[in-house]
């Protein structure tokens, strides 16, 4: 091949050219690594002394690009390559590998061998490991979950030879005394969950433990890149969301709303964020909003504005949000039910199965009930009174069922919650549904119908929605109406005094509601 041909030839990072191990253990674009190392300080790269840990380090990415950096910030100190590049791998460079086949991996990256004791590596030691740490560990079972992360141990007490993803770094009661040494520098891309065994994609959050885990060892500056599930809290969430939230050493924070703009090829609920927390300096927090790859909005400000309780990511949201909350009002919230109103739990194993033989109940048996099911469709069937377990003093009434479900997507503006409908008296639904009401009759019923369905609504629907599941608190900042009368967006727009931009904003974030042929004809 001629010189010519070799200078267009394509020669990609190999890191870039990795399939991920799941949607939860996401590998790091070499270009993400580099910008969450642009947040550290210059000085570090000129500092023979810095130390810096990965505590989840899969491809080597983050350990690779920091070894960049030094070789060049310390070519005054130690000008001599081979000198330099032992005293920044033995004494600077430390990683904990998530799996087996990830420390393979890392090494590869670091060492340019999977073997740093071998003939091939870049820097010789006096074993296999190097300073990228792996060793397997056992998850410690207490009433059939594991004391560190919580895993289930009817899905991780496995045999010999599976893997049991009791991650190390986690998984130490003393995390200093894995490499017996402070860190100046903590940062990596942790697993982001577990499944709990529970009905379908079930999970449970496990990358709050390791941003818990590495403030522990008081790092000067620490950084990761973790799911924006956290700034709304949830299942296992909302201490670790209000230790972050009130935590004024987080001076950084960018915000991906469309996590394949950070990793492509992967979707993941809620979005992606990266942080900068910095042990010795406190004050407001920088933030980007990135609402895709040419479009950043930053602003600076708390991470807790006054009078919220949770984190706003779009600064234009900011204003919308006082405007409301000025009026006072009662929270829609009131009028909505927990999950499973009627007591039909889907994620019960033998549930489907007991009232399966229910179904062909007749409507004219005197104990049949009405029976919604189903995910995005309005299945029906009738089932036996007796099987209701509890709003039993909501069956004679009428309400508004939606489901709890809705995959709306990355791409602004979507429809943010599924279509609601009326529920008629005599009628229960499933799980799957959310319980709103109940009302005095229809016309009211069908007035909130009208409410939900407004971009106003669902707007502030989507400021606590980080994922497709829209249980009770996703309703929270919802402000309540007088619902002898149906509304629109021109009405509730001018109620607030919102200005031309601000409904230009929701608009943009908030499309019309899909509505069926027969509600069209209504």
């Amino acid at each position: 091949m001629s010189d010519v041909n070799l200078a267009y030839t394509y020669n990609p990072d190999v890191l870039n050219c990795l399939a991920n191990l799941s949607s939860d253990e996401v590998f790091t674009p070499p270009e993400i690594a580099n910008q969450m190392l642009d947040l550290l300080p210059e000085e570090l790269w000129h500092d023979p002394e810095a130390t810096f840990l990965d505590p989840a380090t899969k491809t080597g990415v983050f350990l690779r690009e920091i070894a960049k950096r030094l070789l060049a910030g310390l070519a005054d100190q130690i000008p001599d390559l081979q000198e330099r590049i032992d005293h920044i791998f033995h004494k600077q460079l430390f990683g904990i590998a998530i799996t087996e086949l990830t420390s393979l991996m890392a090494r590869r990256s670091l060492y340019c061998s999977k073997y740093p004791n071998g003939p091939y590596s870049v820097s010789a030691f006096p074993d296999a490991s190097g300073n990228i740490f792996y060793r397997e560990t056992q998850h410690r079972w207490v009433n059939g979950r594991c004391a560190f992360c919580g895993a289930s141990q009817e899905i991780y007490d496995r045999g010999p030879g599976l893997e049991t993803y009791a991650y190390a770094f986690i998984h130490a009661l003393r995390p200093e005394e894995i490499f017996k040494m402070k860190f100046d520098v903590i940062i990596g891309n942790p697993p982001y969950q577990l499944s709990d065994g529970g009905h379908g994609a079930s999970a449970m959050p496990i990358y709050n433990k390791f941003v818990e885990q590495a403030r522990k060892l008081n790092p000067r500056f620490l950084s990761m890149v973790i799911p924006s599930r956290w700034f709304i809290g949830g299942r296992g969430l909302d201490n670790f969301r209000k230790v972050m939230l009130n935590d004024n050493r987080i001076r950084i924070i960018h915000d991906y709303l469309r996590s394949s703009d950070c990793f492509p090829s992967v979707e993941i609920k809620g979005g992606i964020c990266y942080f900068l927390w910095d042990r010795d300096n406190r004050g407001d927090c920088q933030v980007f909003t990135h609402k895709s790859n040419s479009e950043i909005v930053e602003s600076t400000r708390p991470l807790l504005e006054k009078g919220m309780d949770t984190f706003i990511r779009n600064p234009e949201q900011i204003s919308i949000a006082f405007k409301v909350k000025q009026f006072a009002e009662p929270s829609f919230i009131q009028l909505v039910s927990a999950n499973d109103p009627f007591g039909f739990d889907v994620r019960e194993e033998n549930s489907y199965r007991r009232i399966k033989p229910v179904f062909e109940l007749k409507p004219f048996n005197q104990s049949a009930i009405l029976y919604y099911y189903g995910w995005q469709k309005k299945g029906k069937g009738y089932v036996d009174y007796k099987y209701v377990r509890k709003g039993k003093e909501f069956i004679g009434k009428w309400k508004v069922f939606i489901s709890r479900a809705y995959g709306a997507g990355e791409d602004y503006p979507h429809q943010i919650i599924n279509k609601p409908f009326v529920g008629e008296p005599n009628s229960v639904c499933t799980e799957t549904y959310t319980m709103i009401g109940p009302f005095e009759n229809e016309e009211i019923a069908k007035n909130v119908i009208s409410y939900i369905n407004t971009r106003f609504f669902r707007f502030f629907v989507m400021l606590l929605k980080s994922t497709q599941s829209a249980a009770q608190k996703v309703y929270s900042f919802v402000p309540m109406q007088d619902f002898s009368k149906p509304w629109t967006d021109e009405e509730l727009y001018a109620k607030y005094g919102l200005t031309e931009e601000e409904i230009a904003f929701i608009e943009s974030m908030i499309r019309p509601m899909e509505l069926d042929e027969e509600e069209k004809d209504e």
